[in-house]
């Protein structure tokens, strides 16, 4: 039984920036990667960035150079960076993890319950 809570969504002019946050809690051991996705109206969820836990990163094509996802292990939390906001980064954003509860099994993944991004022009 694991949890992911997500903060820090809302509404931002184009080329304004917010902070996401996405943190786990419940029966964890270990976190391997975290990452995000997000769903535009009427879209399908597209993967956004990733992170394992030694910090190294992946970006979509479309926000690298303006997202920016790191985390904190002792917290277990992820958290992504957007800058340079444009109209259309609008959508729910996910947030996911990859857990081990147990010492014997592999891992497996959770989701966070989605923040609106509103990005207007």
């Amino acid at each position: 039984q694991v949890q992911l809570v997500e903060s820090g969504g809302g509404l931002v002019q184009a080329g304004g920036s917010l902070r996401l946050s996405c943190a786990a809690s419940g029966n964890i051991l270990s976190i391997d990667a975290m990452g995000w996705y997000r769903q535009a109206p009427g879209k399908q969820r597209e993967w956004v960035a990733h992170i394992i836990s030694s910090g190294s990163t992946n970006y979509a094509d479309h926000v690298r150079g303006r997202f920016t996802i790191s985390r904190d292990n002792a917290k277990n939390t992820v958290y992504l960076q957007m800058n340079s906001l444009k109209p259309e980064d609008t959508a729910v954003y996910y947030c996911y993890a990859n857990v081990g509860t147990t010492y014997y099994s592999g891992l497996r993944s959770y989701w966070g319950q989605g923040t609106q991004i509103t990005v207007s022009s």
